[in-house]
């Protein structure tokens, strides 16, 4: 028989099996079809510039559990790939390519940088979805997609086309997150707030007519754009003020005082400056006072003509000019050290600055209405439930969202300007349509042949387009056959930090496009950091590179330890100690599946019997078993796949490898059926295990299942599961207790194992503490009660786990304690153990006080339960249990205390 290789070599195997169930169209959900109802998901796109971090190996790991899960359980598992063309992260790198070559986007034109950026993601673009498959995704490549492709184009203008006809897209001026560095408007996921030490800066403010306000603020270059002054309605300091004029420092333009309720009477001393073209709290007291907005930057963020002797300075040079010209006219009051929470863009790192700018909006409201109506009649599960209320909060103050991005790569804004009219023509003058053809055709019927189109220059916000990503990646806004099959999709799985930005407009423009939702659940995972709860940062020096981690310890090992250490929406906290750990999972498994296969000579087929029996121990693993499976099927069910993991885990490590495997050695000896039974027992546990591990470490357990199939059936011995050996475990049924599985329920031996395997545990430690070797056999006494005839069967197993002399292993219904023995009561059983010479007779007091402590604890809590409302409501054999644990305790209670006595 073929002999396993001694260990597994995880940097030889991955490749080659990825590419075997790759070939093997074992990723395409045809492979359950037509029979199969289809599971799907759509992988939230990385950015085409990506390198792989661990964000993206936690939804990867997650997403492709649930997948293979649903694989295995015969569903038409589709799991949609694709990229997204990242506007500002790909401009900026193209950018940076033409400055090395000595030349700009501005020098080369649009048309050109468009092919040079095209081309940098031809070559660059692949290498993110590379690592996604180095992780093991199980994803249908054949259907993979990108946000830019001509599909998903044509999608984004048929949904801006049909927005703007229903009124839901308009263009305005708006206060929008400026980006001088990239000179374009940001969304706010792509601002990054950090604290920095900064001032507030006390002034006086000029009152026309005489007198003067005390006012505080951050930023005092944006005086230089107040239009009002506000104070609260109900301070009695200030109510002779109200409806005055005040006068902005240095330019002397004369600004109204007006009462605001926003404003804080206990910030500063309770004037708040105005600028509603730089703020947006500002902004809305300006529209509540119908103020003017005054916008002082140009793109770059140096001041502009509305700045008077400032402009064309840049705005922390202007800053300091500024305070130094208004303490030259007394106006200042003092500057203190101000803790600021700044605005920075996360791609160039620059102060982000509120600006007016003219941009395209959505109107979100109405479709916010729909969305939030999804979440609370119940067809949109958000897992944890605790996101629910941060999702109606964001949902019911939506503002309006600036779709408009002033970048070139990206998809352009389907408008046309009649004879280029940029700047507020009439709305007849502007043409929104599907292509340039189409705008002409409208243009040329209402403004005749001659008439000249100009596309809007600015590009979509890339959110727009992943809003569109569930069903615009399976064919909308044409009725394909993937549509209709797979949409609505099943599970919408990311982080947290983006449920508002994308996952609740997918909402919104699943429910307005297609009247339903784009997935029945959304399933969040919180950030990963390092092992000390920090977040994740190349400034701190901290970053975790997956891709070392895993040509150290293996794919398995970290996929396994993300989907392992957390829970759903909670961060975790990464250890490499840990995924060094779940390395040596990895080699327990092999070894356990090694060591069955070279067992297999012991066995023949004729020791196969007409009629199976198991014994105790065979009764108690395939109990628990089951009760294990049943477990980890509810919890991933609930999605608790974490828990669901760990369970697995502590059942195969545990109980089969460190006890019904060492047990086995001593049942495969005993010949005839009684090894072909362990030797099903042993396949039948560690196939279930390997299944059920399947999802989390796809590697390993598609390495040691085929190894294990191949040598069963190179044996001949009739041992196989159920519906037989499949040509791949990724495409084996999924464990079921009661479906096509054979489940088994065996309590009474379950019990009676388990309180043999804790007495072993006990011996093993008494040993320990009496610093008895090892490896050293030593006699036993057992009074074993009701369970004589039960320990008698066990003698062969108890005395080689406990190390115990068969020849001087005493078993009776009862038994006279001897002298100084370790003396160990478990559940009505006594065992003796007569160290004589080595038992220290004040450690053996000490210990059995330290026990009969436990017990009374555990007797009074008993007690107290079964004195309690519990004993009437609980089911009778629950209660029954615990009853039976209660007289256990005090038996075992007596007799330590008769020990301890004699000693």
């Amino acid at each position: 028989m073929t002999d396993m290789p001694k260990t597994y070599d995880f940097s030889a195997t991955e490749a080659r099996l990825y590419q075997w169930w790759e070939e093997n169209g074992w990723f395409k959900p045809e492979v359950n079809l037509p029979d199969g109802k289809p599971f799907v998901i759509s992988i939230p796109p990385p950015n085409v510039t990506g390198e792989l971090h661990m964000g993206h190996v936690m939804f990867v790991a997650l997403e492709d559990l649930m997948i293979r899960r649903a694989r295995m359980q015969g569903r038409a598992a589709l799991w949609v790939p694709g990229t997204d063309h990242a506007g500002i992260a790909t401009q900026l790198q193209v950018e940076k390519m033409l400055l090395r070559q000595g030349t700009s986007r501005q020098e080369i034109g649009r048309e050109e940088f468009l092919d040079c950026a095209w081309e940098w993601k031809d070559k660059y673009g692949g290498y993110i979805v590379k690592q996604l498959r180095h992780l093991g995704a199980s994803a249908d490549w054949e259907r993979e997609r990108f946000t830019l492709d001509d599909g998903l184009s044509r999608a984004v203008r048929e949904a801006f086309v049909r927005l703007y006809r229903m009124g839901l897209i308009y263009q305005a001026e708006y206060l929008v997150n400026w980006s001088p560095g990239l000179q374009t408007a940001v969304s706010d996921l792509e601002v990054e707030y950090s604290e920095e030490q900064g001032f507030l800066y006390h002034f006086q403010y000029p009152v026309q007519g005489g007198g003067y306000l005390p006012v505080a603020t951050t930023r005092p270059e944006t005086i230089l754009g107040d239009t009002a002054v506000a104070v609260h309605p109900d301070d009695e300091r200030y109510q002779a003020y109200i409806g005055k004029m005040a006068l902005v420092p240095i330019l002397n333009r004369p600004i109204p005082i007006v009462a605001d309720s926003y404003v804080d009477m206990s910030f500063g001393a309770g004037v708040l400056k105005v600028t509603p073209g730089h703020d947006p709290n500002d902004f809305e007291i300006g529209k509540r006072h119908g103020l003017a907005i005054i916008n002082i930057f140009n793109k770059d963020a140096t001041l502009n003509e509305h700045a008077g002797p400032y402009a064309g300075m840049d705005r922390f040079a202007a800053r300091q000019k500024l305070w130094a010209d208004m303490e030259t006219a007394g106006l200042t009051i003092k500057t203190q050290p101000y803790l600021l929470n700044l605005p920075r863009s996360q791609r160039g790192g620059e102060v982000i600055e509120p600006m007016i700018s003219k941009q395209w909006f959505v109107d979100a409201e109405p479709m916010a209405k729909m969305a939030l109506q999804a979440v609370r009649s119940g067809r949109i599960r958000i897992v944890p439930d605790r996101f629910n209320k941060i999702w109606e909060n964001w949902l019911e103050n939506i503002r309006p969202w600036c779709i408009s991005r002033q970048l070139w790569w990206g998809h352009r804004i389907p408008v046309w300007y009649v004879n280029g009219d940029f700047n507020g023509g009439a709305a007849s003058s502007v043409i929104v349509a599907h292509s340039e053809a189409e705008a002409y055709e409208i243009a040329r019927d209402k403004f005749g042949d001659g008439v000249t189109l100009q596309q809007d220059p600015d590009v979509l916000d890339t959110w727009f387009s992943s809003a569109l990503w569930p069903f615009s990646t399976l064919g909308w806004p044409d009725q394909t056959a993937d549509l209709e099959r797979f949409f609505p999709t099943d599970v919408m799985e990311t982080g947290y930090d983006i449920l508002f930005f994308w996952v609740a407009r997918m909402v919104m423009t699943s429910l307005l496009f297609n009247n339903d939702i784009p997935f029945h659940t959304v399933y969040l995972h919180g950030l990963v950091r390092d092992e000390n709860g920090r977040k994740m940062s190349k400034s701190y020096g901290n970053v975790t590179d997956p891709l070392e981690v895993m040509a150290q310890y293996g794919t398995d090992a970290l996929r396994f330890t993300l989907l392992t250490s957390g829970s759903p929406g909670a961060d975790l906290n990464l250890s490499v100690d840990r995924v060094a750990s779940n390395r040596n999972f990895a080699n327990k498994i092999w070894n356990t599946a090694r060591f069955i296969t070279r067992s297999l000579d012991k066995v023949t087929s004729a020791d196969k019997p007409e009629i199976i029996t198991h014994t105790a121990a065979d009764q108690w693993i395939l109990t628990r078993l089951s009760d294990m499976t049943r477990s980890a099927n509810r919890l991933m069910v609930s999605y608790q796949f974490g828990e669901a993991g760990r369970q697995v885990y502590d059942f195969l490590w545990g109980d089969f490898a460190d006890w019904y495997v060492e047990l086995a050695k001593v049942q495969l000896n005993m010949g005839g059926s009684r090894t072909w039974t362990t030797m099903a027992v042993l396949r039948r546990v560690l196939d279930d295990c390997l299944r059920l591990l399947h999802p989390y470490i796809p590697f390993v357990t598609e390495e040691t299942w085929q190894q294990l199939k191949h040598a069963f059936i190179e044996a001949e011995l009739g041992i196989q599961p159920d519906e037989g050996w499949p040509e791949a475990l990724i495409i084996a049924d999924w464990p079921e207790c009661g479906a096509w599985q054979t489940c088994y329920d065996f309590p009474t031996a379950a019990a009676d194992f388990e309180q043999l395997r804790e007495l072993i545990t006990r011996i093993r430690a008494a040993r320990a503490e009496q610093g008895v070797e090892a490896a050293k056999w030593i006699s036993a006494l057992i009074a074993a009660g009701d369970k004589l005839s039960f320990y008698e069967e066990q003698r062969p197993i108890l005395a080689f786990l406990a190390r115990l002399d068969a020849d001087q292993l005493t078993i009776a219904a009862d038994l006279e304690a001897p002298a100084q023995a370790v003396t160990i009561a478990q559940g009505g059983v006594i065992c003796y153990l007569p160290l004589a010479g080595m038992v220290n007779l004040e450690q053996e007091k000490a210990r059995l006080t330290q026990e009969l402590a436990a017990l009374d604890k555990e007797i009074q809590r008993l007690s107290g339960l079964l004195n309690s409302p519990f004993a009437q409501k609980a089911p009778l054999p629950v209660v029954q249990k615990e009853r039976d644990k209660l007289t256990q305790s005090q038996a075992s209670h007596a007799e330590l205390s008769a020990r301890l006595a004699s000693l």
